[in-house]
């Protein structure tokens, strides 16, 4: 069970939200939380492979994704908006879960506290 589920449901690259989600996962963990990163609608974009920013004027947070994963951050990405944003499961970073609305509403009847981005 996590502490904190935290939905990320913005694109990476058109305002903070992105940045200030995987930035928060990063310090929940950090400090030993357990952390769910529930990407939906535009958020999915955040765990697509070779992300292209340029002109967008913002970092590029594929590696910062893949810090979040690799220090122990449970990520999900929600099938429809997947495919709703013409993203394939296997154009996402490794380690990076899909599921449905059933999977994603019981992680977060599980998780203590909720953040939404």
């Amino acid at each position: 069970m996590a502490a904190i589920a935290m939905i990320l449901k913005r694109s990476p690259y058109g305002d903070i939200n992105a940045a200030e989600a995987v930035r928060h996962a990063l310090g929940a963990v950090s400090f030993e939380m357990g952390v769910d990163l529930i990407l939906a609608d535009g958020g999915v974009l955040l765990a697509k492979k070779g992300q292209d920013d340029r002109g967008t004027g913002f970092t590029n947070l594929e590696s910062t994704l893949k810090d979040c994963l690799d220090m122990g951050v449970s990520v999900y990405a929600d099938t429809a908006s997947l495919k709703a944003q013409r993203v394939a499961p296997n154009d996402l970073v490794e380690h990076v879960k899909t599921v449905g609305s059933k999977e994603i509403a019981g992680l977060l009847k599980e998780a203590k506290a909720t953040m939404i981005f």
